[in-house]
């Protein structure tokens, strides 16, 4: 168990060229590898800097970085577009596209006791590790992992052994983690390295996964005081000790502690990354433990077009819509279909204010109509940006027109609370 590089602080702004020599300095300890799988995450964590490192990853390794393996998880594959804006000149043929539904493999199933244990009664089920069959039946003898660590709203903090059992398990699996979470409750895991979702994929790596030869690489990135995005960290190992250091430092970057209650949220959804609301309720979900009680959340998306992005999904968001919690789980009891996709319930949960504050959408594709019957307020978009201009408000506090108003430009880059609500 190894830590090969170590680099950040809060205050680091690593370049490219420091992020190329941190990863060569890293490889350069690993004993020879002849072929070499890439799991880096796909285009809705473009701002991850791991699409470079994977780009390094193959200067260094040229032939025998065999394959490149998104962790989509349950997202859409990425396209051509896409891959060559993030990975540079990587020849496209290397890339291949997980199935999260088939071409899994199970190393070993968590008793149900240890879920009952770690959900304290929440959850009575078992909890399968898959992974796409590529890294048991693909030869590698080096599997890098890349990523960002970042708080998030399943897990506590996103990446290290996640980008593994969910970024490229299987459906059950990630069924199953997103409604232990969700049901957990977000307000106890967000911004937490330690959490019941956590404990079951390290009980996975622990278990089943000691034989996979995997390297974690990892970043930490936040916005520096003229609101450019900086990569303030890059941990690179072979054991936990790297995903600790990155959460630690990622806990002081991306996480905002706010003296008192958010009344108004302004949050803009870049529509290069947010195309649908199961991305876009980062919105929603980012700055719940800050808004205030009757408080409001306008949501600028001027690439939302679909609620999921995977059509199945897109069905039960519109049929079930954004309820809360009670609502929610009374539908998972009665309805088949929603207890057969457990993260979409997870989903619903997560895109819920619970009745605590409004949550107005103003979407590039979808209607009122559309948004409505999910529970969401509707606002016009040109209208709205109009008053709202993403591009004349600075990340926090804003007056417009005598309104005072808290800007979010990107939501998935941070973690806002009030402390009442986080201890």
């Amino acid at each position: 168990m190894s830590m090969y590089f170590s680099a950040g602080s809060t205050t680091a702004e690593l370049s490219a060229e420091d992020l190329r020599q941190g990863l060569m300095t890293a490889l350069a300890r690993l004993e020879p590898r002849d072929k070499v799988l890439a799991i880096p995450p796909d285009f809705t964590r473009f701002h991850s800097r791991a699409g470079e490192l994977t780009h390094f990853a193959w200067e260094y390794y040229g032939r025998r970085l065999a394959d490149v393996l998104p962790a989509i998880g349950t997202h859409v594959p990425l396209t051509s577009y896409e891959i060559a804006r993030m990975f540079g000149d990587i020849p496209e043929s290397l890339f291949r596209v997980h199935d999260w539904r088939s071409g899994l493999r199970t190393l070993g199933e968590i008793p149900a006791e240890f879920l009952r244990e770690q959900s304290e009664g929440l959850v009575d089920y078992t909890w399968p590790a898959q992974v796409d069959r590529l890294l048991v039946e693909g030869g590698h003898d080096l599997i890098l992992s890349i990523g960002q660590v970042v708080p998030h709203e399943v897990i506590g903090m996103a990446n290290y052994n996640k980008n593994i059992f969910i970024g490229v398990g299987g459906a059950e699996g990630i069924n199953r983690s997103h409604y232990l979470g969700a049901v957990y409750g977000m307000e106890r895991i967000m911004g937490r390295a330690d959490n019941p979702v956590r404990a079951v994929l390290d009980y996975a790596s622990r278990e089943f996964g000691a034989s996979l030869p995997i390297v974690y690489v990892l970043t930490v990135v936040s916005r520096n005081r003229a609101g450019a995005l900086v990569t303030r960290g890059l941990f690179i190992g072979d054991d936990r000790e790297c995903f600790e250091k990155a959460a630690e430092l990622s806990l002081e970057v991306n996480f905002e502690m706010l003296d008192e209650p958010i009344e108004k949220a302004v949050v803009y959804l870049d529509p290069a990354e947010f195309k649908s609301t199961w991305l876009g309720n980062k919105a929603v979900y980012r700055t719940r433990m800050a808004l205030a009680d009757g408080g409001s959340l306008i949501v600028l998306a001027p690439g939302v077009k679909e609620f999921g992005e995977d059509p199945e999904i897109d069905r039960l968001i519109r049929k079930y819509g954004y309820r809360g919690t009670p609502a929610t789980l009374e539908a998972v009891a009665r309805c088949p279909d929603l207890a057969a996709n457990l993260s979409a319930a997870a989903h619903l949960i997560h895109g819920s204010s619970e009745g605590r504050f409004s949550i107005t959408y103003c979407p590039g594709y979808l209607s009122r109509e559309e948004m409505e019957a999910v529970n969401f307020g509707y606002a016009d978009l040109n209208e709205t940006m109009a008053r709202y201009d993403p591009a004349k408000l600075a990340d926090g506090y804003n007056e417009v027109d005598g309104e005072r108003i808290f800007f979010i430009a990107n939501p998935a880059v941070g973690l806002w609370a009030h402390r009442s609500r986080f201890s």
